[in-house]
């Protein structure tokens, strides 16, 4: 206890990412073990935050308007808290993918240019990326067992992240991806995988369900979300920059956080709705 101790007063960094984690992990298991209403809004300002960063990295490059993303954005996440069917939330993102297109049209008539690739990809990109992934655990928490299987995706998914970094820090020596995410080494994948592993097994004891299914997310989890991970940390270079946000204390972005949640919300859904 007392090496652990030293370890935090010499590392105020640490601690602060230790606080700000303690806050994020009780507000998202407080809305998941509440579901409804309270869930719905957990996940529409996570979501709708994480997309207005996305949109800022794009800015970088491109010229886009976020507006009408961050609109489509809200319209998606209330359809699927009001159990919009998945059939309409498809036929709406083709919608609003053709609304940005003829606001370009007019655009262009207007000023004689237009932006309609830019706009149109970052509406599409920003939808999949970052709104899906976290309507998807809305609807997840709608169905039999699902506030089983979204805190078994957040705490393999965080438990991948804290080993990852422990082990990366103090044991890794061998390089996964440097020419993206210099700091990160195969000890720490590794570590970070057999952690997620772990997780899912101790809570398939904690909740008395059969094992497999919670080990095999947690397997997917530790390999997925660290591979999310890396993916942001792609963009993150390409737009120059270190965060994609300064809202959470020593973590950065809400994106940063979430980046290995989003992969496998995703993944996780796939498997429910194959299961269930």
């Amino acid at each position: 206890m007392e090496k652990l101790k030293n370890i935090f007063s010499s590392s105020p960094d640490l601690s602060i990412r230790a606080f700000s984690s303690i806050f994020v992990v009780t507000a998202i298991i407080g809305g998941i073990l509440a579901g409804g209403t309270v869930w719905a809004i957990v996940v529409f300002i996570a979501a709708m935050l994480s997309l207005w960063e996305f949109c800022k990295l794009l800015s970088t490059k491109h010229d886009i308007s976020p507006w009408l993303t961050m609109a489509a954005g809200a319209f998606i996440l209330l359809g699927s808290s009001l159990d919009m069917s998945l059939t309409s939330i498809l036929c709406a993102i083709s919608l609003i993918v053709f609304i940005s297109l003829f606001f370009e049209v007019m655009r262009r008539q207007m000023s004689g240019e237009s932006f309609a690739l830019q706009n149109m990809g970052a509406t599409i990109v920003g939808i999949a990326y970052v709104i899906l992934p976290w309507s998807f655990m809305i609807i997840i928490r709608t169905r039999e067992l699902g506030a089983m299987f979204l805190i078994t995706l957040f705490f393999c998914t965080w438990s991948c992240d804290v080993a990852a970094y422990f082990v990366g820090s103090n044991l890794g020596r061998n390089l996964l991806c440097e020419k993206v995410s210099p700091k990160k080494t195969w000890e720490g994948f590794i570590g970070g995988a057999a952690a997620s592993f772990l997780c899912g097994g101790i809570l398939a004891l904690i909740f008395s369900f059969p094992p497999v299914p919670l080990l095999l997310m947690g397997l997917l989890c530790g390999i997925a979300g660290q591979l999310g991970d890396l993916g942001e940390s792609v963009l993150k270079r390409e737009a120059g920059v270190k965060d994609t946000g300064s809202i959470i204390p020593g973590h950065g972005g809400l994106l940063d956080r979430f980046d290995s949640i989003l992969v496998n919300a995703t993944l996780a859904f796939l498997i429910f709705e194959i299961i269930g």
